[in-house]
């Protein structure tokens, strides 16, 4: 069994560019399947939680390559992670936190 907070000590990988994406924030869950739909990245300019520029990255579970010890591995498209186009189900995005939230 693995806990939130052991997601938490971990720095997301993007592996097609090896840039460091951060570390996990939330798990976004599906209650009704019991299983993690996809990891919440707090978007740049965030100081512990507070102070957001307004997007978190929302990573679906299935661009998970791995997970290990230290890191998570994940395949995210540059191009795909912005593009509000794509559903939840097939590519990262970002997701923009409601008014006032994160201030």
């Amino acid at each position: 069994m693995i806990k939130i907070s052991d997601f938490q000590s971990k720095d997301v990988i993007n592996i097609t560019n090896g840039k460091r994406l951060g570390r996990i924030s939330d798990l976004e869950l599906d209650l009704t399947q019991g299983r993690v739909k996809a990891l919440v990245i707090p978007g740049s300019g965030r100081l512990l939680g507070f102070l957001s520029s307004g997007s978190d990255i929302v990573i679906p579970w299935n661009q998970i390559v791995k997970i290990g010890v230290d890191v998570i591995l994940v395949r995210v498209e540059e191009k795909a992670s912005v593009d509000p186009e794509y559903t939840y189900d097939e590519v990262p995005y970002r997701r923009e936190l409601p008014s006032g939230k994160g201030k």
